[in-house]
């Protein structure tokens, strides 16, 4: 399988939601590595690296996340970094 890393912009309602916390346990659950953070334009920014079906699957998993609302997600591909762990940032 070939290994991508995307980096990833939700806007929406999608902070003070869990949707960070939720996009770290679906991702470790993917076995992705890469961050999640909240933006000061109340946006979540995300890099995931992995298998690309993978990384596609957390995108879904976070369009469908029940306590926000996604609105808009942008995604671009960005080179592979070798992270060790997905972290909240």
């Amino acid at each position: 399988m070939r290994t991508v890393r995307r980096h990833i912009v939700f806007s929406g309602y999608v902070q003070g939601v869990g949707f960070r916390y939720h996009a770290k346990y679906k991702a470790q659950a993917l076995g992705l590595t890469g961050y999640v953070r909240n933006c000061p334009d109340g946006s979540v920014e995300m890099e995931a690296e992995g298998e690309e079906q993978s990384v596609y699957a957390l995108i879904a998993a976070m369009r469908e996340h029940v306590w926000g609302t996604v609105e808009n997600v942008e995604i671009e591909n960005v080179p592979v970094q070798d992270d060790r762990y997905f972290d909240i940032r």
